[in-house]
């Protein structure tokens, strides 16, 4: 028996004692949130070309190669002209044969650059593993086709050929296997139990200790009568302005926190699919993926597509503007994209994971204009101390949320366009 069979006779004995009172909550905008995700997507766009023109065998892509890319790289504008605003990254030149013909190459600064990046990637593997075996470990079969994760290589900090190099490093933990639909998928070797620990259950017990060490004692006593099964962890809340003082909301919020939490890595096949206890499993699900990305967010439609191996409802993304404490849904940049809250603070993440650290190194050449254009190696180890200073001096005086609404309708009478966009299929 594994990890994920714990606990589940007590989770199937749960019976509810009353229904939990929902209240309809209008959309609030959060311009914090919405600017990183549109900082974000030029960045990843950049970073996509970067890998592109790095895998080519001749060094560099033409104009004509690139003419119908914009869709996929998620960016707003045509793609030459996005690329031609960054000539500290890609280098314009004539085609050798076809003077007409525009060519693009890595520049000094951004080869330099992408040398860095492979020598994180070496650093961080075993990190990145593990968080792709937890996701795995969250899937009913311990197996996803390659086709679902190849989206979320940006959101997860893999390499671009992680499907290659990382699996053959850890054969132990992964491998490439034919799935029963005949796609190649990403296969779990053995259960790693101690893997089977969500990030809300880490930053419980972290807490817990603090305590212990001397601060609040209210965390340390929660999280060990969770450990003797008596209690049921909470998932931090950060409502927009105003909610906070809601009766109605904060009566909801309470009652929603009552209810026992199960663990993503634990058997849920027997509780009741319509159920409070469903939707805080599915909720503990979403929580938990969002943590194990390297931003805490990722586009909505990237979720859809696992949905069926995480086992969530056809409707589940509702559940983002359902708890507004937890979540947050953009519209930002023509897509829908979902964050975690708990990740930020005063709009910038409250742990920046050593990729997104080289990544900002990245973005900070790419708004930099022509200053670094024909600058080398010695302008890479000012960066750090230049990024650290520009995100502190970024955060003074942002405001974060616009409006909020609430009533006393349930909420699956639909609050905003943002729950209309959510519900597309």
């Amino acid at each position: 028996m594994n990890g994920r069979s714990k606990g589940q006779f007590l989770l199937c004995n749960f019976q509810q004692i009353r229904t939990i009172v929902k209240v309809r909550l209008k959309w609030v905008k959060n311009r914090s949130l919405d600017h990183i995700i549109d900082v974000q997507t030029d960045l990843k766009a950049a970073c996509l070309l970067k890998d592109a023109i790095a895998r080519s065998s001749t060094g560099y892509l033409t104009s004509k190669s690139l003419e119908n890319t914009q869709k996929l790289l998620g960016i707003t504008v045509p793609t030459l002209r996005f690329i031609r605003r960054f000539p500290t990254l890609f280098h314009e030149f004539p085609h050798p044969k076809w003077p007409s013909l525009a060519c693009f190459e890595l520049t000094h600064v951004a080869k330099l650059l992408r040398q860095q990046e492979m020598k994180v990637f070496d650093e961080c593997q075993t990190d990145l593993v593990e968080r792709l075996c937890r996701l795995l470990m969250m899937s009913k079969s311990q197996m996803i086709p390659l086709q679902s994760i190849h989206p979320l290589k940006w959101d997860f900090g893999l390499p671009d050929d992680f499907d290659k190099n990382l699996v053959k490093r850890f054969p132990d933990h992964l491998q490439i296997v034919k799935g029963t639909s005949g796609l190649a998928c990403l296969k779990l070797v053995q259960w790693q139990e101690e893997f089977a620990v969500s990030e809300l259950q880490k930053s419980n017990e972290k807490r817990g200790l603090e305590s212990d060490n001397g601060a609040d004692g209210r965390s340390a006593y929660k999280y060990r009568e969770f450990k003797r099964g008596k209690s049921a962890l909470e998932f931090p809340m950060s409502f927009p302005r105003g909610y906070g003082a809601q009766k109605k909301v904060k009566a909801w919020m309470e009652e929603f926190q009552k209810l026992p939490y199960i663990s993503p890595y634990e058997d849920s096949r027997r509780i009741d699919p319509n159920s409070e206890l469903m939707e805080k499993r599915v909720v503990g699900v979403l929580h938990e993926f969002l943590s194990l990305t390297i931003y805490k967010k990722t586009k909505r439609n990237y979720l859809r597509s696992l949905r069926e191996e995480l086992i969530l409802p056809h409707r589940f993304t509702r559940l983002f503007t359902r708890y507004p404490g937890i979540f947050y849904l953009s519209l930002k940049c023509k897509t829908t994209t979902v964050a975690l809250r708990e990740g930020y603070r005063r709009g910038r993440l409250v742990e920046r994971h050593p990729v997104a650290r080289h990544r900002d190194k990245f973005h900070h050449v790419m708004r930099t204009g022509l200053v670094y254009r024909c600058k080398g190696i010695e302008v890479l180890p000012q960066l750090d101390s230049l990024i650290d200073e520009a995100e502190e001096d970024k955060v003074e005086g942002q405001s974060e949320e616009e409006e909020i609404e609430t009533s006393d309708e349930c909420y699956e009478a639909g609050t905003s366009e943002v729950e209309s966009a959510s519900d597309e299929d």
